[in-house]
Formats: C-alpha cells, structure tokens, sequence
C-alpha cells in the first residue's frame, strides 16, 4: 500500500495561491487575532463574487461554475495565511442540512443567498444549563397562528455579531421527551427581541451569548417538521463533525523539525539530537497521518453524496484529541519560552501556545468525545445504547 501523500488539488495549488495574494490582506489576520471574530465581511465579500462560495452547490441553488476542487484549494490556502474562515464554515453546515432537509422554497432562497454571500448562519445550539446536552434545550417556541415566539437564551454563538441568521433549536413540546419536543428555525438576528453579548475565551477567539425575548418569526423559517428538530439536529451535527478542512502547509511535525535543527540545549547539543524529540516527531507525524486519512474519507463520502454519520465522529475523535496531545507535548519541548508574549516571543514556541489555547475546546463543541465514542460504539460495534442494570 503507497502512503505517500498526495495533494488533492496539485493542479489548482498556484491559482488559489495567485488568488489569495491578489485578494487576502495581511492585516486581516491581525485584526481578527485582536478581536476574536473570525470572520472577515471582505474577504467574505470576496469569496462570493469570484464564485467560490458557490462552488460545488447545484446550480438551481446559486451553484456557480467553479470547479469544487479549485474552492478548496484556495479556502486551504487562505487559512494557512492564519485567516479564519468560521463564518463561512458554519453557514455551510447549515446549507448542506438545508438541502437534505429543506422545503424546495428554503432550498432556493436559503442556498442561493449563502452561495452569493448574502446569508450568514450561526449555530444556536448550546444552552446555559444544559451544555454539550443539546437536547435538553429549554428556549422555548409558541405557535402563533403563522408564527412563532421565541424566547431564551442560546450560549457559544460565534460570529453572531457578524451573522445574519441564527439555526436555532427551540422546544416546542414541554410534554413529549426531551427529543421529540423540539423543532429548528432560521432565525434573522436582525428580528426586534435579539441581543447580542461577547464572550472572550481562553483561545482567545470571540464567541456570544445570545438573549431571545419574544422575538417572532414566520412559520416559513421552521426547519423540518414540527417536533422533529432533533432529527433535523443530527443531520447538521454529521457536517459539523466532518467538514473541517485543513489549511495548506507544512505539518506540526515538520515545523517542530525545523525548529529542533535550530534550536540547542544547555549542553549546546542540538535539540533535532536528542532520541525523545525524534521520538515524538515519530509519533506526531504517525497521528497527522491518520487524522489526514480520517478526514479524506468523510470527504470522500460528502464528495459522492453520503452523509458521514459513522466516518465523521471517528475523524473529530480522533484528530482532535491527536492534535491536543501532541501540542501539550510540543510545549513540554518547548518549555518556559512558550509563555513569552509580544516582541519577545519565538514565532515557533508562540504559534504551539497559541494554537494549544485555541485546540481545547475542539473535544467539546460539535460534540463531546464521550459523545463520540458513544456513537461509534453504537453504529459500528453494535453495541447496546445502555448496560444493562
């Protein structure tokens, strides 16, 4: 079996690096660092005209002629800049539950305006009270005649402040369990009731909680049958958990490489020298390589029509909590110089504390790794929901 590694999109690679030197501005990456929102509405703006937001949906729905290919070559060329693309990550993972899900009237609306870049989603999930737990949501929606009012509160709404839309899970049934009273909707946050408060977390990224006080909405924006928002949740959390795409450029491994050859012990022996280092480059690049194939394959099933229910829990699990393991073990080689902040700092040993800081919570949203393994023990070992008392 030939495990060299092969660049998918080898023949897009200049165009997308030609473009995001034309189109993605360096300051942008500054500026998202110091406020915590990554999304940039230029760049996003950008993204849009030239078609690249459109690339790969059908074309009744806003799809443009862009090869699919060439998109991600140029999404994983702007994220290796250091530029975050949250904004659109998430409005994605919407729009692909929409297609499943969807009225033919959402599907045509809702796509076509976030392939044009004029429909931005967040996801309203998570609660104050009921964390990971997102079925035991409390915000609650009353019918209305053709209405519906919403009222609570929705916590980890990142980009809000920049989006357009919330999905947001509601209850509409306090009598049915947990899981059958809820229902989705596409709410406009720019709907009379909203508020919008930041919340600064330890990666440094800005999330929000938002505050729903009466805020009404037509029926037309209810996703799925009533009741039946935690099937419409499932589907969503199958692209949350399998569409992250990994930006171009050299891997942890090789870059904690070079920083070894360069960098000496009190001894004044080199740290590329010592026997542990080697080996937990070793290790590293083993996982990076794992977590690649992981991750190609739920592309693989996305890319040929499948929904990745199994193959995508089994990709977060593992390549999330594979990149928290080996940072931490990088920042153990790095040691007291990894605090350092400012001027002072070494871009290597900065860039592992940073991108530490901001890998904690990937075990947690999207679904925990408990959750995870719950999952696969489920679909793919067959075993039981629950022991047996």
């Amino acid at each position: 079996m030939d495990f060299e590694v092969e660049d998918a999109y080898a023949e897009h690679r200049q165009a997308a690096r030609d473009w995001v030197a034309a189109n993605v501005d360096t300051a942008w990456v500054r500026e998202q660092e110091r406020t915590g929102t990554y999304h940039t509405a230029e760049l996003h703006r950008r993204l849009a005209v030239d078609g690249f937001l459109g690339a790969g949906w059908p074309s009744a729905y806003g799809g443009t002629s862009v090869p699919q290919s060439l998109a991600m070559a140029v999404f994983q060329e702007v994220l290796a800049t250091g530029t975050h693309l949250d904004g659109w990550t998430t409005t994605q993972m919407v729009l692909n539950t929409v297609l499943h899900v969807g009225t033919q009237a959402q599907k045509s609306e809702m796509v076509t305006a976030g392939a044009q870049g004029e429909m931005l989603i967040v996801l309203g999930y998570t609660e104050p009270g009921s964390g990971s737990d997102a079925a035991a949501a409390v915000t609650r929606a009353i019918r209305d005649g053709d209405e519906w009012v919403i009222s609570g509160t929705k916590m980890f709404t990142s980009t809000a402040h920049e989006a357009t839309h919330v999905f947001l899970l509601a209850r509409t049934n306090t009598a049915a369990a947990k899981h059958r009273g809820l229902t989705m909707f596409m709410v406009p946050l720019d709907s009379p009731g909203i508020d919008i408060q930041p919340i600064h977390t330890l990666g440094g990224q800005r999330t929000n909680a938002t505050y729903y006080s009466d805020v009404k909405v037509p029926d037309a924006c209810r996703i799925g049958d009533v009741d039946g928002g935690w099937g419409v949740m499932r589907v969503a959390l199958v692209y949350e958990r399998g569409m992250a795409a990994p930006p171009a450029g050299p891997t942890w491994a090789q870059r904690a490489a070079s920083w070894g050859r360069a960098t000496r012990r009190s001894d004044g022996s080199l740290l590329i020298d010592d026997p542990v280092f080697r080996e937990q480059l070793a290790r590293i690049s083993i996982e990076a390589e794992m977590s690649r194939v992981l991750a190609t394959r739920v592309s693989w099933v996305v890319e040929t029509g499948g929904m990745p229910a199994l193959e995508g829990p089994m990709s977060k699990l593992f390549s999330t909590e594979a990149n928290q393991r080996n940072l931490s073990s990088l920042l153990d080689f790095i040691g007291a110089e990894a605090i350092l902040q400012g001027e002072e700092a070494a871009e290597f040993p900065a860039a592992v504390e940073d991108a530490f800081r901001k890998a904690v919570v990937t075990t947690i949203y999207g679904g925990t790794s408990e959750i995870m393994r719950e999952i696969i023990a489920e679909r793919h070992l067959g075993l039981p929901r629950a022991r047996p008392s």
